[in-house]
């Protein structure tokens, strides 16, 4: 199916299942522990082992000596596997960091070896008998160091204008660097895979990875292999964050250690490995120029930023949302990612916006402060519904006005401190502070395949549940087009035996997919109506009417199985739109006056994100971003050993997440809002737009309590207990 113009009216526009608050399809699965995630599948397949990872111990560097007789010798072990025995496997271009082969070191706990065993416990142990020596070099891991000797920021990803001109002349200005830190996904479930590479040449890999076809491909091109002998299974996941897009070291060492013993491998990374080993949000250093009229409009933009990347990787892109989140007739910006030698940088939930909002959402504030103003007020002030660096190229949907408006109003907005420091609760300072939200809305060709049999509805397609509801919004998807109940669909994910979906990613994964389960039911009620040689049939209620005929679906097929397949291909119309999703955060927290601790109190998002598939997954959605921008406001922040290169708080204990205790209350408005030029749904993805801007909302709440504006992330107590108002104990 060719999405090639925007949805007209259609069944969507008077669903009766799309847009409900149905319940997880796959709730009591997971709650009863009965949903098999990638470790836990024992009997996939029988026989199987254990491989546990040996890591590098220097973060660059070659390996000038290995011996693993004592490791092999150790009771249990059924193979060691060592990156000195074998030339550098092939690098598919998702990847950047290497993951195995060779004497060369890139990055700290880079995978050096993989040891087998019968147990878990005589694989770990038997790594340890592993002899390694190294030659060190010197490597780049400070990226403060690097900001201070840059000399050029390098060619600007956009130049409109004459911003220079334009901050000269403006009687408001701001200039200020805002610091990020480098974060991990810190998903709940680890890396983990089983491969068996052991019948055959053929390898089946029950594994934890958001992208399955993708998956696929890569391990063809890392083992160069044909793709076609290759089965990848995924059908849950315990959370991935933009850390199991990709290829990572678990899969490679499984096969390995699989095709060295001809048995099932099975490997999980241990937790202190995943921070160093995989993958991570990079930090970042942002200057950030914003230059007004004295009637509040923004005249100019000049945003630049630096982020850490393994040669040939992008880093972390947090200028990318400036371009089009305001109006302003002049704009720059600029990311440099500089080449270090810490572990490999890559997607994390909103990658770009998370960081870069954090930023610009807090120098909007001190702009507003300049300009006297309300921020709420402000940000209205500056509202575009055309991209301001193609005017001729307007928002499609897009009402942050609506949001900001309705937030305001909602959260008290009107009671807040106007003067910080207003506002005292015995030992506790309390403040309020906004911020808006703003993430793309991507789609990407997306297929499908459904199978009517009597009396239910299968439908198969290698999309991915990262706990997002994809299960329940794809029921629902072909529940609401072939007119049947939800109790008569079954829905079968990750598997790469099923047609190539979008995945799960990118905040694409929804509106893509259910497109694609769209398109897939579309072709099979062509073939009913084919079956049934009418031009014309409504699917209702279970049955199938076209004038005189009405038919149940189940006695349609007559005992045999109907199959159709098909994908949403989305035409290039949308390249002369701009199509967004939107939201306004605010948020209440106290401050210690003696300590500086900050506790969160209520956290309030309204959300424009176009048709809400259910109200409830897409409600869990935003409170978990939103509870990671608490995290990132907070406490979450990668302690870079700047001497041996590698993050030192690297496992739960030392890298502080955001929990229950730290959330009390959060509520989420969605606005009743479509985009037509979306999807056949008219639905915009949510899952990123959550947690953008929530930490700049925390820290301009902090200001609002203590009058304090701090600048770097995470807003420990470190960065303003010695300037906390005087206050009597």
């Amino acid at each position: 199916m060719d999405f090639n113009q925007s949805a007209e009216d259609n069944l969507f526009d008077h669903a009766r299942v799309i847009g409900k608050p149905h319940p997880r399809v796959d709730g009591l699965l997971k709650v009863t522990g009965r949903a098999p995630y990638a470790y836990e599948r024992h009997n996939v397949v029988a026989n199987q082992l254990v491989g546990y990872p040996l890591c590098a111990t220097i973060a660059k560097g070659r390996i000038t000596h290995m011996d693993a007789s004592a490791a092999r010798a150790a009771p249990g072990v059924a193979a060691v596997v060592t990156t000195a025995e074998l030339e550098p496997l092939e690098r598919a271009k998702s990847n950047i960091a290497h993951l195995f082969g060779g004497a060369k070191i890139e990055h700290y706990h880079q995978a050096i070896a993989v040891v087998v065993a019968e147990t878990l416990e005589q694989a770990h142990g038997a790594a340890g008998l592993i002899e390694v020596r190294y030659e060190e070099a010197p490597g780049v891991f400070d990226l403060e160091d690097a900001f201070e000797r840059l000399q050029d920021i390098g060619e600007p990803q956009t130049n409109v204008g004459d911003v220079d001109a334009a901050l000269q002349a403006a009687p408001v200005t701001l200039d200020a660097v805002y610091r990020t830190a480098s974060q991990s996904h810190a998903m709940m479930e680890p890396h983990a895979s089983i491969v068996d590479w052991s019948e055959g040449g053929q390898m089946t890999v029950w594994t934890s990875n958001q992208m399955i076809d993708t998956n696929r491909q890569a391990l063809a091109t890392t083992f160069n292999i044909d793709a076609d002998t290759i089965r990848v299974e995924s059908p849950y996941i315990g959370g991935g964050f933009g850390g199991k897009l990709w290829l990572r070291a678990d899969a490679v060492l499984a096969a390995l250690g699989s095709r060295e013993t001809g048995r099932p491998v099975k490997v999980a990374l241990p937790r202190p490995m995943i921070f160093n080993n995989a993958t991570h949000r990079s930090g970042t250093i942002q200057r950030l120029r914003i230059a007004a009229g004295s009637d509040g409009k923004i005249t100019a933009f000049d945003h630049a930023a630096i982020s850490h990347t393994l040669p040939g990787g992008s880093g972390e892109d947090a200028v990318n949302q400036t371009r089009c989140f305001y109006a302003g007739e002049n704009r720059r910006v600029a990311h440099h990612p500089i080449d270090m030698g810490l572990p490999e940088s890559a997607d994390m939930r909103a990658p770009g916006e998370a960081s870069g909002l954090a930023v610009l959402e807090i120098a909007m504030d001190e702009m507003a402060e300049k300009l006297g103003m309300d921020p709420v007020e402000f940000r209205i002030l500056n509202d575009t519904q055309v991209n301001p660096e193609e005017p001729s190229k307007p928002f499609t949907e897009r009402h942050f006005v609506e949001c900001l408006r309705k937030g305001a109003d909602t959260f008290g907005w009107a009671e807040r401190n106007l003067e910080p420091g207003g506002r005292r609760e015995g030992q506790w300072l309390i403040g309020h502070g906004m911020a808006g939200a703003y993430r793309g809305a991507p789609t990407m060709t997306s297929g499908a395949r459904v199978r009517l049999q009597k009396g239910r509805l299968i439908v198969e397609t290698d999309m991915t549940d990262i706990g997002t509801g994809s299960y329940t919004i794809l029921t629902q998807t072909a529940a609401e087009t072939m007119g049947m109940e939800m109790q008569d669909v079954e829905v079968r994910l990750g598997n790469s035996a099923y047609p190539t979906s979008s995945g799960s990613g990118g905040q694409f994964g929804a509106t893509s997919t259910t497109a694609g389960v769209y398109a897939a039911c579309v072709a099979l009620q062509e073939q009913i109506a084919k079956r049934l040689n009418v031009d014309e049939a409504r699917f209702e209620n279970g049955r199938v009417v076209s004038g005189q005929k009405d038919l149940a679906l189940a006695d349609i097929a007559d005992g045999e199985e109907i199959v159709a397949e098909d994908s949403i291909n989305f035409g290039d119309f949308k390249d002369e739109l701009e199509i967004g999703t939107f939201g306004a955060h605010f948020i209440e927290v106290a401050v210690n006056a003696y300590t500086g601790e900050t506790r969160v109190r209520r956290m309030l998002a309204v959300c424009d994100a176009g048709r809400i598939l259910n109200p409830i997954t897409a409600r869990s959605q935003v409170i978990g971003g939103m509870t990671m921008g608490v995290g990132a406001a907070l406490t979450e922040g990668m302690s870079v050993d700047t001497g041996r290169g590698f993050f030192v708080n690297h496992d739960l204990a030392g890298y502080e997440v955001a929990v229950h205790a730290d959330i009390p209350e959060q509520e989420v408005i969605f606005l009743e809002t479509t985009d037509a030029a979306s999807s056949p749904l008219k639905a915009k993805g949510v899952g990123e737009l959550g947690i953008c801007g929530v930490a700049a909302a925390i820290g301009n709440a902090i200001y609002n309590a203590t009058g304090v504006r701090i600048r770097e992330y995470p807003m420990t107590l470190d960065h303003m207990i010695d300037q906390l108002p005087n206050t009597e104990r």
